[in-house]
């Protein structure tokens, strides 16, 4: 019995014009200036991690051999356990608070809706040096517990905190919110049909949440999850003044002390694949999404009343991690700036102000500029290259700023090198370093690090708008310039606003990469106030602590009203 043979192609010379037909139809007919002027800025912004991993498959250097036998094992474990540890406790921490505000009623829920959120403004790095006062020798907060216990001492309780597990705690107290925002979010999307029929089949509280509420938000927790571990691989001052060793401080070690640049490389490479393993974990779990939440009979989350024992018992839940991962370093930060801290408010301040402000404004606006491109030539050739180039350009969100930091540096030498000995050989006037340890290098890692931070609500907001404003314009005869600068720009202000914002505080805070890039003799309030924890200086770094806070403060107030500007929910009396 024969079998019917499916379409052929009958030779290469076919095969090959049907690729042309086809790159033709997808992908030449999106190549406009916009779009090329889109694709040379996406190279631009992949121009570290295609660096990162050529340096992978390249030469070894003396030292990476020895690295390997003796510290790479440690780097490995301290990671993944610091991972596990965080991940654990962010989860314990962000879940609980976010089911018990969007599906129960008690005192203080309306406050700790938005409280909750506060903890994200504190770098890592501050909430490690400021617990590390906390229990100083002769604080109070030691002397009490020695006083309530007599038989703890002092060094232990300090010597506990300052380890690994402690690091772990410190990172999971300023992180969990990643967790409990987006799992709010989705809580509240959850239609309440779906609860109380699990309720009706005689689930209680718990087993509900475990059991349904818990998987239909499966997707969005791996997400807010999947930021938690991506910002413990980012992290370099919690763990450097606590004295774990990772990915972040071997990269520090081999590029400074060791001066092995080739090693550095390697080491990132090596940090990317987890990294990379997050993201395609993440990426398994977002195809799930759509057990999310139910569009169909969609019935608004009806808030439950509780008894009087367990209604207080909520507030403490989420009071907890409110008071130790804010107001406890907050008030701590405080009481330095109030005794001593007033002696940095000189006119060294004011430079590191000004050069905080100045760094995070010009990437603000380069950033914002680029996803703006980036959005727009998306919006005027929605074709796969371009689809593909802005997934690219993300990137650099999910690459850990040390990676960013060798990525940038090592091109960035390069080209000084070659165009130095072009113009000695040529001219006899060597140039030095024109690109490399100046604030161009700075500025270009901050924008390809957080190009991400800008173009997610660029894009957004070119998908909240008509197209058909865009083909009007166009077919009236305006260039595609004319009609971004007088249909698009005005309809997207806030969004630029906000965008910018957002890249401007992380800029702020950004400590390795800055650390790494920054020029000779060239502080910022992050650099600044972390050289200051390190020299035990607790109380003069509190204040530029305190300000990196205070800015921080304002992209967390506006995703708190986002969110609960969307919020659909009602209450019901106790027992019903």
């Amino acid at each position: 019995m024969g079998t019917k043979a499916g379409p052929k192609v009958r030779s290469v010379s076919d095969a090959l014009r049907a690729f042309r037909l086809r790159w033709r139809g997808e992908f030449r007919g999106g190549i406009t200036p916009w779009s090329a002027s889109a694709l040379l800025t996406v190279a631009l912004t992949a121009l570290p991690l295609v660096v990162i991993l050529f340096g992978v498959l390249g030469r070894e250097s003396e030292t990476w051999g020895h690295l390997v036998d003796t510290v790479l094992p440690i780097y490995v474990a301290n990671s993944a356990i610091l991972m596990v540890g965080v991940g654990g406790l962010a989860l314990v921490l962000g879940l609980a608070p976010a089911w018990l505000v969007s599906a129960y009623d008690f005192p203080g829920r309306r406050i700790f809706e938005w409280a909750l959120v506060l903890p994200l403004a504190i770098p890592t790095y501050i909430i490690a040096y400021t617990y590390a006062g906390v229990f100083e020798y002769d604080n109070f907060l030691p002397s009490t517990l020695v006083a309530l216990w007599p038989g703890l001492e002092v060094w232990r309780i300090r010597a506990a905190v300052m380890s690994r597990e402690g690091a772990m705690v410190m990172m999971a107290l300023v992180l969990y919110p990643y967790v409990y925002v987006i799992a709010r979010a989705s809580f509240l999307r959850q239609s309440s049909s779906v609860l109380e029929m699990a309720r009706t089949l005689g689930r209680g509280p718990w087993d509900t949440f475990f059991r349904v509420a818990l998987p239909m938000s499966r997707p969005a927790v791996a997400g807010g999850l999947t930021l938690v571990l991506m910002e413990v691989l980012n992290d370099y001052g919690a763990v450097k003044y606590f004295g774990v060793p990772t990915f972040t401080t071997g990269i520090f070690r081999a590029w400074f002390p060791l001066n092995d640049p080739i090693s550095a490389m390697r080491l990132s490479g090596i940090l990317l694949l987890f990294v990379f393993t997050l993201i395609i974990f993440e990426r398994m779990q977002r195809g799930r999404a759509r057990f999310d939440d139910g569009a169909r009979g969609y019935r608004p989350t009806v808030r439950r009343g509780l008894g009087r024992k367990t209604r207080w018992l909520a507030a403490g839940v989420c009071f907890l991690p409110l008071v130790l991962g804010f107001l406890v370093p907050v008030t701590q930060l405080a009481s330095w700036a109030g005794r001593g801290g007033s002696e940095v408010l000189d006119a060294r301040f004011g430079r590191l102000i000004l050069n905080s402000f100045s760094l995070a404004l010009a990437a603000a606006v380069i950033a914002v500029s680029g996803a703006l491109l980036i959005g727009y030539a998306a919006r005027l050739s929605p074709t796969p290259l371009l689809r593909l180039a802005s997934r690219v350009a993300v990137l650099g969100y999910s690459i850990p700023g040390a990676v960013v930091a060798v990525g940038v540096f090592v091109p960035f030498v390069w080209m000084d090198r070659r165009m130095n000995g072009f113009m000695t050989a040529a001219f006899d006037a060597p140039t030095g370093l024109l690109l490399s340890g100046t604030v161009i290098a700075l500025i270009f890692a901050y924008v390809v690090r957080f190009m991400a931070v800008a173009l997610n609500p660029i894009e957004s907001g070119f998908k909240r708008l008509c197209g058909n404003l865009d083909d009007t314009s166009r077919s009236l005869g305006v260039p595609p310039l004319k009609t971004l600068l007088r249909v698009d720009l005005p309809l997207l202000r806030g969004t630029l606003i906000s965008a910018g914002l957002l890249v401007f505080v992380d800029v702020l805070k950004e400590l390795p990469l800055t650390l790494i890039l920054r020029p000779f003799n060239f502080d910022t309030l992050a650099t600044r106030a972390f050289q200051l924890a390190t020299d035990e200086q607790l109380a003069r770094s509190a204040i530029p602590a305190l300000l990196i806070i205070a800015v921080g403060l304002v992209p967390v107030i506006m995703l708190n009203k986002l969110i609960g500007g969307g919020e659909r929910s009602i209450t019901s009396p106790p027992g019903s």
